[in-house]
């Protein structure tokens, strides 16, 4: 009987190193399998630029991807997708652009910035097309930088102006008994409205009032000039309520034909000088960017931090902005020789005070060893702008949305909930008045009130003091522009928030010349993990493949709602400094 179980355990141990031995050759198979080799473009390629495909700010990289055959999860960036078409105005194998304009689902900061490659590439001469069966006006924007506009005979464009829509839960909290104690500083800051009032309030219809004004007027500046048609012919046509069909926006020339996809492919090969049974060599971005070295190189380094997200304490998830992360990777460039400079591409609402206030701080350090500027994208507002203002320079898009300097918090007492609704009591002991306080179960006392508003306002003060000592103001000035108010980058540029209105390239750009370097390369954080570290953590593809399911069974605004009322809890942890809500401008 001994000698079977030594026999059998050595066995058994025998096995369990084999198996582990074929899992590490197969693992190392697939990643070999799964190395991207370089494609081979062919001639006369046509770039596919699909603005349904909402581009991060950093590029995707799953190495599962190709399996699943999500294309979303291995995607290039914002930046990359800019950097390519700056590549592609000298490249002779692409002759052409086919923009996709159909929904958009980038931001209009994003939005900005893809228009604005997309017109740097026409100096080059070569052909943009876009085409949309049904445009949304995001999509139409970025249209109007190319050469020819043409829309489905039985679609057509959106042309009935910007508005917002704001959810309010507090009827829905009165019924349910939950009682939303609300602590805020800054008369705009209307982060809280949902959870304390019904409507607008006054001082929060102004501003949005404004905030909408500004995008609308900028897309109707740019459409203008595009189409050759006054911003006063263009804004009435949306009074009027007179583009219903594709034929009224061919009527008042928003587009340059109405034509179904066959049309549209038949003009691109008259265009490339092909036959009319010949294939189109359409190449998606993706493919494009394992084709090509669209990057600089040079061994001084610009570093590009992109912090994209909600901030948060701790390490954070892929998708949220982890003070604990970002101080390291901050810190990390700051004290790499090699890198002379950091750019820090900041698309954040904002969140945890605490945490931007940590990240605050290794920005003021990075700041003392080396030229450190900050690019904004779609937000930057509240926490976002926090945690960029002490750069020595700040660009913003024009239709950036940042300011909202102001901080609340939220502590909920849901005693009547639990007493009337569930019959449920609470009671215990403490040895101190306020061991207590910030317990659900029952309401603050006037005193512990005075506590948590004194703690806001206290942090407001800090908040304060650090835009005013990064921006050069003196605190009364900016405690004027403050109160939680938010702004476009134009806006913000007139009261000097940002030093300037450009682009990520343009930033960079700025950090190059601060750092007097002709030639460099540039060296992107978050690092991209190694396969092994993408295949064993995959969290963030599983929470990926999560959301798509949910969005996919209720209706991607019924997801919408969902995820505000998820974020009740996120606010209710601790003081934000974040957006005053989130938008979604229609």
């Amino acid at each position: 009987m001994k000698s079977f179980m030594k026999l059998f355990f050595a066995s058994f141990l025998a096995l369990i190193i084999f198996t582990i031995i074929v899992l590490v050759i197969g693992m190392a198979v697939i990643g070999f399998a799964l190395q991207p080799t370089k494609p081979d473009l062919g001639s006369k390629g046509v770039l596919v630029l699909d603005l349904s495909s909402g581009f991060n700010e950093q590029a995707k990289d799953n190495p599962l991807a190709s399996i699943t055959g999500d294309a979303s999860d291995n995607a290039p960036g914002l930046y990359d997708i800019i950097r390519m078409l700056h590549y592609a105005k000298t490249d002779t194998t692409i002759k052409a652009v086919y923009l996709k304009a159909g929904y958009n689902a980038n931001g209009y900061a994003a939005s900005e910035e893809l228009r604005k490659a997309i017109l740097d590439f026409k100096e080059s001469k070569k052909m943009v097309l876009a085409y949309g069966e049904a445009m949304d006006q995001k999509s139409y924007y970025v249209a109007t930088a190319a050469d020819k506009i043409y829309c489905h005979p039985n679609g057509g464009i959106d042309w009935d102006g910007f508005s917002v829509t704001l959810l309010f839960m507090k009827g829905l909290l009165d019924k349910l008994g939950v009682e939303p104690q609300v602590f805020f500083a800054g008369k705009f800051k209307s982060a809280t409205e949902p959870f304390r009032v019904t409507k607008m309030t006054d001082a929060n219809r102004i501003q949005t009032t404004d905030l909408l004004n500004d995008l609308y007027s900028n897309f109707l500046q740019q459409t203008a000039q595009a189409r050759k048609i006054d911003t006063a012919t263009l804004h009435q046509l949306s009074i009027n309520g007179s583009i219903r069909t594709a034929y009224d926006a061919l009527n008042y020339k928003l587009v340059d034909g109405l034509k179904y996809d066959d049309q549209i492919q038949s003009e691109l090969l008259k265009k490339l000088g092909q036959g009319k049974k010949e294939t189109i060599n359409f190449i998606s971005f993706d493919k494009y960017a394992k084709a090509v070295n669209y990057k600089k190189s040079g061994s001084a380094k610009i570093a590009i931090i992109y912090a994209q997200g909600d901030i948060v304490g701790g390490k954070g998830d892929d998708d949220e902005i982890g003070s604990d992360n970002y101080i390291s990777l901050l810190r990390k460039a700051r004290l790499d020789d090699d890198i002379k400079a950091i750019v820090f591409r900041v698309n954040s609402p904002g969140g945890s005070s605490l945490a931007s206030d940590a990240i605050w701080r290794e920005v003021t350090l990075a700041k003392g060893d080396k030229p450190f500027v900050v690019s904004m994208g779609d937000y930057a507002a509240s926490g976002g702008y926090y945690i960029s203002c002490n750069a020595d320079s700040v660009f913003a898009d024009a239709t950036t949305i940042t300011g909202s300097i102001g901080v609340f918090s939220i502590i909920p007492n849901f005693q009547p909930f639990f007493n009337d609704k569930l019959g449920i009591t609470f009671d215990g002991v403490k040895t101190a008045p306020y061991a207590d306080m910030g317990s659900t179960g029952r309401p603050l006392t006037e005193t512990e009130k005075h506590f948590m508003q004194a703690s806001v306002d206290s942090i407001y003060n800090t908040f304060k003091n650090r835009v005013a000592s990064g921006r050069t103001k003196d605190i009364s000035y900016i405690d004027s522009i403050a109160q939680g108010h938010v702004y476009t980058g134009s806006r913000a540029l007139q009261l000097a928030l940002i030093d300037k209105t450009g682009t990520l390239q343009d930033a960079i750009d700025c950090a190059a010349r601060m750092a007097k370097l002709k030639e460099y390369g540039t060296k992107e954080y978050p690092e991209k993990k190694s396969f092994w570290e993408q295949l064993v953590n995959s969290s963030s593809y599983k929470a990926s493949m999560q959301e798509s399911a949910v969005k996919e069974n209720i209706g991607a605004q019924q997801y919408y709602m969902l995820q505000q009322v998820k974020k009740i809890r996120v606010l209710m942890q601790a003081p934000q400094a974040r957006l005053p809500f989130d938008f979604d401008i229609k």
